[in-house]
């Protein structure tokens, strides 16, 4: 008898379509009720809460009621983590989808992964980081220097997000589109609330897309030392 993480039970959660389409809609970030997955998987909302029943007993995702509605989310952000890479490998391996539209550049540019910033603003925000010492790697792990906890604080990031817990700090997270990392963990969820907060960015409706305006292109690359 084999034992260990049972991946096979994970994999068939998420090999089938209409529960793949869910779960990517729910990298969005906001909980979302069975009828609004239901359009984005294409099903109706009887299947649609099939799906969502094993989806939740596979521990994928998570149920909270408020007043008549129950709002759907992904258990966590480990969830996100996986589904990114499977993405990755996905569009590596030539698997893609049959229609592409005007939004795919744009997903690819910028984009929500769960709570943080994913696409190539994100991972050039992470190299920025580390390479002004702000954030220190050691193989894969990241961690927050006394220079960007200074940096983080005087930008405005909540600081619990800056405090060690259930969640780390920083984490990175491999992007599918740009097939390197971005920045996870408290610390990018924090800097992607507060490019909300500024108005240098807005999460398209309906869509995973991030959309820097002309002023928050320009205080992202003065913040970070990027150029255009």
């Amino acid at each position: 008898m084999k034992v260990g993480p049972d991946i096979a039970r994970v994999a068939a959660l998420l090999g089938d379509p209409a529960r793949a389409n869910m779960l990517t809609a729910l990298l969005a970030g906001p909980a979302l009720t069975a009828g609004e997955l239901a359009r984005h998987a294409g099903v109706s909302p009887q299947t649609a809460s099939s799906h969502l029943a094993k989806l939740q007993a596979g521990g994928l995702t998570r149920t909270h009621r408020q007043g008549r509605h129950s709002y759907h989310a992904l258990s966590g952000p480990d969830v996100a983590q996986v589904l990114e890479g499977l993405m990755g490998l996905a569009d590596r391996a030539g698997h893609h989808r049959i229609r592409t539209g005007p939004r795919e550049p744009a997903l690819r540019e910028a984009r929500v992964c769960y709570d943080h910033l994913a696409g190539d603003l994100g991972v050039r925000m992470l190299d920025a980081m580390i390479a002004d010492g702000r954030i220190a790697e050691d193989g894969e792990a990241l961690a927050l220097t006394g220079a960007g906890a200074r940096f983080a604080e005087d930008f405005g990031v909540e600081p619990a997000a800056l405090k060690p817990g259930r969640r780390p700090v920083c984490k990175a997270c491999l992007d599918w589109s740009v097939r390197r990392r971005h920045l996870a963990g408290g610390l990018g969820a924090g800097l992607l609330e507060r490019f909300y907060e500024l108005g240098w960015a807005r999460r398209e409706p309906d869509s995973r897309v991030v959309t820097f305006t002309a002023v928050g292109r320009a205080g992202f690359g003065e913040a970070f030392g990027l150029t255009a």
